[in-house]
């Protein structure tokens, strides 16, 4: 971002639009700063300087990818036009908290949301302050450090001038804004000024009774001492560290230190000059904006943000350690949310969050909230499998004493997903899609449980989902096709039709059959556009038998309808429209329909099939003897075909056939048939299977027996050999 002091030249807009919210953002900003900026503008000539700054924070709060360095150089900007007083830093602070995103989060070309605007507020005012304070350093420390320079230098000048030098050199030690210390190469100290006293607490005897290489601290960085050693020998001329130390009451005084060597008239290393910046403030600033970054606002739990950070710490570990995370969810929160109120539901989660932080409190485990009702708890160390397992046990357990809110009390459940494993083999990213997909499967097998996570689960769950999301740009491309299967007449062995059955033919997996695919699109509701696509094939397909093979008797096709399409209000027009504009007699078509999608079905769902029973088209019960129906129900149902289910009949494919399943087939055959049913059998793989059900009475069959599903113009090409 280039932050230039003239005006944008954006002529005056509509008080609402975005250059005047901006404006306005400019001129609360200027009042709350010029009462303390030294600087000879008028107020309103301090306004137009500070427009371009306003916009330039406003483009850094929209900007794509977001980063909030921009907002660093408003920060210096505003100590090059003298805003140097601190009230100058505090006052635009809170200008920025209180009104940026007010006036100028609508600004952006893209909308977003106030909690992704005031975390990004909140990251830029760190990056301002950082900017202005080390724009204000390096100033000071440039001045300051040029200054005790020439000072110093001074001393052993010519002895007409030592009491001009001793003079200046005095006044500017005892003024300076920093504090500056000076010592010998042993480390004694030998002189501090007042700046420097204060900051360790205004005990000078405290500071002047240590030795420089005693202020050790146990968060000194490693090359601090270093750095001393080399300077004192004469290695090095100067370097600059933050460093912190202990004041004389206990607490803790962060600086940034920068120690130069003073050499005499010869060279030789004499002294060393330390100018020391009290940032112990700035640290706390730079804490508390960290904690709020990286902390949820309701439950105070760690966010998203500082476990993905502990957990990749965690997963990079080389020193052999394992790793176990829990990934919760609470089951049926969204109930109590639509009950009880949000309100109420964020009650819930902070309890929930106490109880969980009471459950992860041993060396290595955290808690931490993801976002919503889910929340994870890590643990780390040697023996992980057994942690992780009594980690979850503990959760269960917490969340299974009642929750007593706005006088009732609430039982909550949840589902777990448990990964554990050792560190260094996957990432944060994998791990977490892991955990996930073991979580779902744990609440798809009812809930309050936890299940560990398994690699072929995952896979399966990830085609699943890469199907689901591919499914609509399939029938789009053209990817599916139609295989059809003979339905045979037992009495003469002719083919009396078809059944369809879609395939898909997928580009990287290949061709992949129904149960595959079907309860995805069910899922999704694709299965309304797939299932009338299927429909007009097929009825197209029959068409084009029927005016090919006019001396072989009309050919049916049989296409099978999913819950969902019985349940869509134009099955019946968009049926009746399939067959006119095909041509294709009702009576050629059959609508297969499942038993277990027609138990309980109350009149309005018949209601449809009934309609297209009347017009002619065949509706047949699939897969009977599957849904424990009552046998009863026969007489409700607008149905003309049984297609009695292969479990039935798997018993008579060797000589001889088991007698019960003889018996049950035998009954119901003569059931249907007394109430003008006809019957058809699936799944027919022997010649002796299809014989002892042609003496049963048995209409039709259809099965690898007689033909696989093929293309359209084999339909005719019947096998006749056993496939078992």
């Amino acid at each position: 971002m280039s932050i230039s002091a003239q005006s944008s030249g954006v002529p005056d807009a509509e008080p609402d639009g975005p250059e005047g919210r901006l404006r306005r953002f400019a001129t609360i900003w200027s009042r709350a700063i010029f009462p303390s900026t030294a600087t000879s503008l008028t107020r309103t000539e301090f306004e137009q300087h500070l427009l371009p700054l306003a916009r330039g924070l406003s483009d850094t709060l929209h900007e794509r990818p977001f980063d909030a360095a921009p907002a660093g150089e408003v920060g210096a900007a505003l100590v090059a036009a003298h805003c140097t007083d601190p009230d100058a830093l505090s006052s635009t602070l809170g200008v920025i908290d209180s009104y940026l995103v007010l006036y100028c989060g609508g600004n952006g070309p893209t909308a977003l949301s106030t909690e992704d605007l005031r975390a990004r507020c909140a990251r830029m005012q760190h990056a301002l302050a950082g900017g202005f304070t080390e724009a204000l350093r390096q100033r000071t420390l440039a001045e300051q450090e040029a200054i005790a320079r020439s000072a110093l230098a001074a001393r052993s000048d010519a002895e007409q001038a030592l009491h001009a030098t001793e003079a200046r050199f005095r006044a500017v030690f005892k003024d300076a804004a920093i504090g500056i210390g000076i010592a010998d190469l042993d480390g004694n100290v030998l002189e501090v000024n007042d700046t420097l006293t204060r900051m360790f607490g205004g005990l000078d005897n405290h500071v002047r009774s240590h030795k420089v290489n005693e202020w050790v601290h146990p968060e000194d960085s490693p090359h601090v001492w270093k750095y001393y050693d080399e300077l004192v020998r004469g290695e090095r001329e100067h370097y600059r560290v933050e460093k912190p130390y202990y004041r004389n009451d206990g607490t803790v005084l962060w600086t940034n230190l920068t120690v130069s060597l003073l050499r005499d008239a010869e060279g030789n290393p004499q002294y060393q000059l330390a100018l020391m910046e009290d940032t112990t403030e700035r640290r706390l600033l730079n804490l508390r904006l960290r904690y709020e970054a990286t902390h949820d606002a309701l439950t105070g739990l760690p966010n998203r943000t500082l476990f993905f950070e502990r957990l990749e710490k965690a997963l990079c570990a080389d020193d052999g350690s394992r790793f176990g995370l829990c990934y919760l969810d609470l089951d049926g929160f969204k109930a109590i949310n639509d009950s009880l109120g949000h309100a109420s539901g964020d009650r819930l989660l902070v309890e929930v969050a106490d109880r969980l932080q009471s459950c992860a409190t041993a060396p290595g485990e955290m808690v931490a909230r993801l976002g919503g009702d889910e929340f994870v708890a890590l643990t780390t160390g040697p023996d992980t499998e057994k942690e992780v397992t009594e980690l979850a046990c503990r959760i269960l357990n917490a969340l299974g004493t009642p929750i007593r809110l706005e006088g009732r009390e609430l039982t909550v459940r949840g589902s777990i997903g448990v990964v554990e494993g050792p560190a260094g083999e996957r990432g944060a990213a994998e791990v977490l899609r892991s955990a996930d997909i073991t979580m779902y499967r744990a609440k798809g097998a009812g809930g309050n449980r936890f299940e560990f996570a398994d690699a072929e689960a995952d896979a399966r769950a990830i085609t699943r989902h890469g199907l689901t999301t591919a499914l609509p740009a399939a029938l789009e491309r053209g990817e599916f096709f139609i295989e059809y299967q003979p339905l045979v007449h037992l009495g003469d062995g002719t083919v009396h039709g078809a059944e369809a059955l879609v395939r898909w033919c997928h580009p990287q997996h290949g061709v992949l059959g129904p149960d595959r695919f079907i309860p995805l699109a069910e899922h999704t509701g694709l299965i309304v556009p797939l299932g009338r696509w299927v429909l007009e094939e097929s009825v197209r397909q029959a068409n084009f038998w029927q005016e090919r093979h006019t001396d072989g008797g009309p050919l049916r096709i049989n296409v099978n309808l999913s819950p969902t399409q019985l349940h869509h209000p134009r099955l019946v027009a968009e049926t009746v429209d399939v067959l006119e504009r095909s041509g294709l007699e009702p009576g050629a078509l059959c609508l297969e329909v499942t038993e277990s999608a027609l138990i309980g079905a109350d009149d309005d769902l018949l209601k449809p099939l009934r309609q297209l029973a009347e017009m002619g088209v065949d509706i047949a019960l699939d897969d009977f003897g599957t849904g424990y129906s009552n046998l009863a129900n026969l007489r409700r149902l607008p149905v003309s075909v049984l297609k009695l289910d292969r479990s039935f009949t798997m018993g008579m494919q060797q000589h001889p056939a088991d007698p019960v399943d003889l018996k049950i087939v035998e009954g119901i055959v003569s059931l249907a048939h007394s109430l003008d049913l006809a019957v058809t059998v699936e799944g027919v793989e022997t010649g002796a299977q299809a014989e002892q059900l042609r003496k049963l009475g048995c209409d039709t069959a259809q099965g690898w027996y007689y033909a696989r599903p093929g293309a359209p113009d084999r339909i005719h090409s019947l096998l006749l050999a056993d496939a078992v």
